[in-house]
């Protein structure tokens, strides 16, 4: 009786750890398993979990960062952010070439609000750690707001960006 016990103890042990081993084999490129960090923005796309997070990756791997913020009750949000996600290219190139970071809050860098605090607003950071305030959408009153018929403007935006500021680093 006590042999049993201890084998199915024993069988119990060996499943419950290799059940709770992450995946070795994640692929680089192909179909990703979805992460919360992109909140529907992406789901097949690295995203950096903080500000800082997003600076050292941009900095160490030489490529522009991309920071949205939103609000998940705004439609505005929600309109774009269905046009982000359906963007085949768009998300081929920001897999590609770019450090992406979506906020729903906003940082202590004043530098990512230019012209005010509102959503959905997408800034442009060079890996010298200089915000792109030059990279702006259509609208003179909300400078770096893009809507679901601006993704072509987006894209340009986003050529821009790739086209760094200072390439010595």
């Amino acid at each position: 009786m006590t042999k049993v016990i201890l084998l199915l103890l024993l069988v119990l042990v060996a499943l419950c750890s290799t059940l709770g081993k992450p995946e070795k084999n994640m692929p680089k490129r192909g179909k990703r398993i979805p992460q919360t960090l992109s909140r529907g923005w992406g789901d097949q796309l690295i995203w950096a979990q903080t500000y800082e997070e997003a600076l050292y990756w941009s900095r160490s791997k030489n490529k522009p960062l991309m920071v949205i913020f939103h609000l998940e009750d705004c439609p505005h949000s929600a309109s774009m952010k269905k046009a982000f996600a359906e963007n085949k290219e768009m998300q081929r190139i920001l897999d590609e070439d770019f450090i992406i970071l979506n906020l729903m809050y906003e940082t202590t860098d004043k530098h990512l609000s230019p012209d005010g605090q509102y959503v959905p607003r997408f800034l442009f950071v060079d890996p010298s750690m200089t915000v792109r305030a030059d990279i702006v959408g259509r609208y003179s009153n909300r400078m770096y707001a893009y809507e679901p018929a601006d993704m072509k403007i987006l894209l340009e935006s986003m050529a821009m960006a790739k086209k760094l500021l200072k390439t010595e680093l």
